[in-house]
């Protein structure tokens, strides 16, 4: 796809938007932008590249050795602290049928990860039985565990493994703060609106049955997203883009106070003045952080599932803190004005959309210079950030403050 996109006749605006090869496409033609020094918020410095890609390599190896790296998705988090909470899950459910059991890998897979996002840099998380101390994404990856396991998310007391409209829309941020141990010493952004998307889901679950299904007592369940997935498989093979779109159009409806188009909830779409594009999508960046980092996460289970899931590296890198904190951190982006770093930024503000295009494009720049370096040319984008540029972005945060990143953007819980 070209810099300024193209779009056939038969395929609308939306479903152009939710496409990987957009997602990639635009932050492309932001990061040209910056190479002609053309950008309002960010000057872009290759030189120091080189820099990223040797940290990047370096944390690799350590934490990788025999570089037999996962991708990055959501189980690996759940095992944060060494302690191995999948095979903890797998023992619970293994009495289940098997699509009882990937409905319910699903169900929580989607629900943690609809929890993540910054959690800010106070909070922390003490697991009860091992008094593992945990902050940032694994923190809420370990927590979400056991809201799933203890049933917080089912309406039926009967059926702990699994997460229902029902019980998610009585999820109120009372309940959710508690099982996050949020308190006054132990603020977590975004409490009301993690709660807020989590009532949406089981709003928008029920307005889609064809994705999420009818119990007998009429409460649709999370995990049938497994079934709809299973549902676009060609010859046992699903493209990971159809696994995408599948999650982008169940989810579609829950995110808050995004752009529409056409009466449609764009999700994780902004706008930059400089960027082009056709008809109405000009000027709209799409990113789909949580929905791809969803999608990298399913893909496990439906492999489990017997099916051959290809595709995966048209799925792009993930914007979000970590990943661009790197960038600006070891210098490759440099704000040009200095208040970008003082100041309390929301997603849709421009220098922040410009930040995330940039990061997603370079990404590719870096993942391109880590197989060089690890001689390793099938990894892919996604075990690039698991090997990677996520803990390199931890790093750098640690080494030049308390691990808080380096620009500040007001968390809703729902973007980065």
């Amino acid at each position: 796809m070209s810099l300024r996109d193209s779009m056939s006749d038969a395929q609308g605006p939306i479903a152009f938007l939710r496409s990987p090869s957009t997602i990639r496409a635009r932050c492309r033609e932001v990061l040209e932008l910056g190479l002609r020094g053309e950008l309002d918020h960010f000057e872009v410095r290759m030189d120091a590249l080189p820099r990223v890609i040797d940290r990047v390599v370096a944390v690799t190896r350590e934490q990788h050795p025999t570089l037999a790296i996962p991708r990055h998705s959501r189980w690996n988090q759940f095992r944060a602290g060494g302690v191995d909470r999948v095979a903890d899950l797998e023992s619970r459910i293994a009495h289940l049928p098997d699509d009882e059991r990937a409905r319910a890998r699903f169900a929580l897979v989607i629900t943690s990860v609809l929890l993540d996002g910054v959690a800010g840099a106070e909070w922390r998380y003490r697991e009860p039985g091992t008094g593992k101390l945990l902050a940032g994404n694994e923190g809420l990856a370990v927590a979400s565990y056991h809201m799933f396991t203890a049933g917080l998310f089912s309406s039926d007391p009967r059926h702990p493994f699994r997460a229902d409209a029902e019980g998610l829309e009585q999820l109120d941020a009372m309940r959710l703060g508690s099982a996050l141990q949020a308190a006054s010493g132990n603020p977590i952004l975004g409490l009301e609106a993690r709660a807020d998307l989590l009532g949406r889901l089981g709003s928008a679950m029920r307005a889609t049955p064809r994705f999420f299904g009818t119990e007998a007592k009429g409460t649709p369940r999370l995990g049938r997203l497994f079934d709809a997935c299973l549902a676009r498989e060609e010859e046992g093979m699903i493209p990971a883009r159809r696994i995408l779109f599948v999650v982008l159009e169940g989810l579609g409806p829950i995110w808050p106070g995004r752009l529409e188009l056409l009466g449609v909830n764009l999700g994780d779409v902004w706008k930059h003045r400089k960027v082009g594009g056709p008809a109405v999508t000009a000027g709209l960046v799409p990113f789909h952080k949580l929905s791809q980092f969803v999608t990298y996460s399913l893909i496990e289970t439906l492999e489990q599932a017997g099916l051959r899931v290809v595709g995966e590296d048209e799925l792009t890198g993930l914007a979000d803190v970590r990943n661009g904190g790197l960038f600006v951190d070891d210098a490759v982006l440099v704000p040009k004005d200095d208040t970008i770093r003082g100041r309390v930024h929301t997603p849709g503000d421009e220098p922040i959309v410009e930040w995330r295009a940039l990061t997603v494009a370079l990404l590719d720049e870096v993942a391109r210079g880590v197989r060089a370096a690890l001689g390793e040319a099938t990894l892919t984008i996604s075990q690039v950030m698991e090997g990677g540029t996520s803990a390199a972005g931890k790093q750098a945060a640690a080494e030049r403050r308390d691990g808080a990143p380096p620009i500040v953007v007001e968390s809703d819980g729902t973007v980065l």
